[in-house]
Parts: C-alpha cells; sequence; structure tokens
C-alpha cells in the first residue's frame, strides 16, 4: 500500500499466508484484519477496496493487516468454496491480535461474508469491536446475523451483487445500509467517497 508496507507470512490451516501489515503513527488503537474479495475471480490483498479500507482504517489508528486467501499469490493451499478461507481468517486474527486487542473485521463482496462468519465464531470475549462489510456476498452465500453497530456499505447500481439481496438479509435485523447513489460493485470513481463513509462512521 505503501513504502512502510510490511510483507509477512503467518502459519495457517493450508500453510503460509501472505499478509501484507501498515503501522499507524503512534500508538496502534487495534488491529484490523481485511479480506479481499472473490479469489476465483482475480480477489487479491491488492484490490483497490480492500486498500481504500486499509487506508481508511490506518488513519483511525489501527494497525491493518491485508492478507491473501489460500491459493492467491505467496498464500499456501487451494480455494475451498469458503469454508478453509473463513478459516484463513481466523488464523490471520489469532496470529496477529494482541491479548486483548481491539479488532475490527472488514471484507469487501466474498470477504464481507468470510469477515462476517468469522465474526460470528469468535468466542463472546473475544468479539469484534465493530464489523465492516462493503458490497457483501448476500445472494450467493449465507451470512450470518451481524451486531446491530455493523457498518455495511453496498453501491445502488451493483451489478454483481443486487442490493435487493442485501436488503433482504439486513431486513429482519433492522440493520441499517449505507447505499452509495450510482456505486457500482467495485466502486470505480467513488473510492474516495468509500473512505470518507468508513472514517465517518468512528465520529
Amino acid at each position: 500500500m505503501n513504502a512502510h508496507t510490511q510483507r509477512i507470512s503467518v502459519s495457517g490451516p493450508a500453510g503460509a499466508i501472505e499478509c501484507a501489515v501498515d503501522l499507524p503513527d503512534g500508538a496502534a488503537r487495534g488491529v484490523a484484519v481485511i479480506c479481499h474479495p472473490h479469489p476465483q475471480f482475480g480477489g487479491t490483498l491488492d484490490n483497490k477496496v480492500v486498500q481504500s479500507l486499509a487506508r481508511a482504517l490506518l488513519q483511525l489508528g489501527y494497525r491493518t493487516v491485508r492478507f491473501n486467501f489460500r491459493g492467491v499469490g505467496a498464500s499456501e493451499g487451494a480455494w475451498d468454496e469458503g469454508r478453509g478461507e473463513v478459516d484463513d481468517a481466523l488464523a490471520v486474527i489469532a496470529a496477529e491480535r494482541g491479548a486483548g486487542e481491539a479488532l475490527v473485521l472488514a471484507g469487501f463482496s466474498f470477504g464481507g461474508y468470510v469477515a462476517a462468519t468469522a465474526a460470528s465464531r469468535l468466542p463472546a470475549q473475544d468479539r469484534a469491536e465493530r464489523l465492516i462489510l462493503v458490497g457483501p456476498s448476500t445472494q450467493k452465500h449465507q451470512l450470518p446475523a451481524v451486531p446491530d453497530d455493523t457498518l455495511v456499505v453496498h453501491g445502488e447500481a451493483d451489478d454483481v451483487v443486487p442490493l435487493s439481496a442485501t436488503l433482504a438479509w439486513a431486513r429482519p435485523q433492522s440493520l441499517p445500509i449505507v447505499v452509495v447513489p450510482g456505486g457500482g460493485h467495485f466502486f470505480h470513481g467513488q473510492i474516495t467517497l468509500l473512505k470518507t463513509i468508513v472514517l465517518r462512521a468512528w465520529h
């Protein structure tokens, strides 16, 4: 993401997991783990939306960790239909989160499904401080219910995950959605706005 990004690997259930870590100025207020979109459609830790989420969270004072799912980049293993990818996220959280450290979990598209599912599997005492889901894969994946302070951002004109699918998932939870007018799935031309939405959610 910048000249100060550290590339590291952590041990995962399918082998090494490639991570990119960025440190904030001063002491970190916690760690933010960000999950990338679908590996079989070109999703990597360098995705523009993933980088935008990392920049926003870095600005908010979090140490940010982006990682490649199994079989992507330098991460070992092979695509596992979403099951193993959730295990990858949990392995990164376990490796990178200090004892008692605040955790933010974020994900884009397929990564939103992974982040929500991983969050639901953390023990109560280890739950995430906040969850951010951008264009989450609510049509093709079964997302669990999420905490009521979860930030969900969806493009009005998303042609990959219809806004209607995310509204149908959110409705039984009475969960508000931030809808970006005219926004597509990848938020082309609206990445700065996406970052601003995240920053505003913390104020």
